[in-house]
Order: C-alpha cells, then structure tokens, then sequence
C-alpha cells in the first residue's frame, strides 16, 4: 500500500536515518543545530544553505495542528498526529525561528505535556521549551519530575540521562541542544 498523493515537497529535503532513505524529522533537526552551533565566521555559505532548505522542510513537513510526527504531516490525505519528542527535537532545531509556524509548533507542544507521562518526551519538552524561553517551562519541569518518581517512568540509560540533562537546563546549566547567537 503506497500513498501515491503524498502532501510534501520533495524538493524540501534534511537527512535521513541511514544513507539512501528519506528525510526525516529528528536527524535533520539534529543537523542543523549542530551547522547552526558551527562557528559563524567559519560558516560556509553551503552550510547556510543547507540550514535554510532544511528550515523550509520543517514547514513543509509540519502537521496542521502543529508539530511534527517523524516525517509527514499528511498521508493518505489525513492529517497525522504530531509527536512529543519530534515536535520539541525540531523546535530545538528553529531555535532562532521566531514566525507562526515555531509559535504553533509551541502552543502544541505545551498543550501536549499536560498528559504526558513520558519521562523522554517530557525531556525533550523541557530543553525544547528551555530554548525558547516559553512560558510553558514551569509546568513541563513539573510534569518531569513527577513522572520520574513514579517507579516504571525510566526504561532506559538514555531516558534517564536525558532528563537528567534537562532538569540541569531547568536549574540554569547550558543547555547542550542550543544554538547560541
């Protein structure tokens, strides 16, 4: 079964998971903090492109609630149901995005962590809404260390170190996801 009326544009493309496969959200997201945390007098005018098309496949990708899911916002001709930890990875991502689309993805986002009992999406929520100083923050940290005390919240080493990283940017410590202008 293939969606042969797919609502993206191809044209608007990030990096894959493995070389050879489509664009997805989380390593694209990935790569251009890392070429946006990239000295600027060492920036190329490549690497400035490659951040700007990947800017523009966020848009292009983005569910109509708002958000992301891994790669699309519509298939089949049904718009999907954006991610928790997507949404806040690509936020991390249009760090210094300050249009509608990052103020959706936000509004989502904050709504999002109110039932939310995952100690990862909560995570990313946090360093995500650390970035963009939102006013949502306060409540996410909340949720975070409620869901942590509960006895099966953490089923991982990177689950716990992540929210060991994000509760550190919630006490004031760099945050390690953001770009800084």
């Amino acid at each position: 079964m293939v969606d042969r009326s797919v609502q993206f544009n191809p044209d608007k493309y990030g990096w894959s998971w493995f070389p050879g496969t489509v664009s997805w959200v989380v390593p694209t997201a990935f790569a251009v903090v890392a070429l946006k945390q990239s000295l600027e007098c060492c920036r190329t005018n490549e690497a400035n492109n490659r951040i700007q098309l990947r800017t523009e496949m966020f848009r292009d990708r983005s569910c109509p609630q708002g958000g992301w899911n891994a790669g699309n916002g519509i298939a089949f001709g049904a718009a999907l149901t954006p991610h928790i930890d997507t949404t806040a990875v690509a936020l991390l991502g249009l760090a210094d995005n300050q249009d509608t689309l990052t103020a959706q993805a936000l509004n989502w986002l904050r709504r999002a962590c109110i039932d939310c009992s995952s100690a990862y999406s909560l995570a990313w929520s946090v360093l995500a809404l650390a970035t963009h100083e939102d006013r949502g923050l306060d409540e996410c940290i909340h949720k975070l260390r409620k869901v942590l005390l509960s006895t099966d919240a953490v089923s991982s080493v990177e689950t716990l170190s992540l929210a060991a990283i994000a509760l550190k940017v919630a006490e004031g410590y760099a945050n390690p996801f953001e770009v800084v202008i």
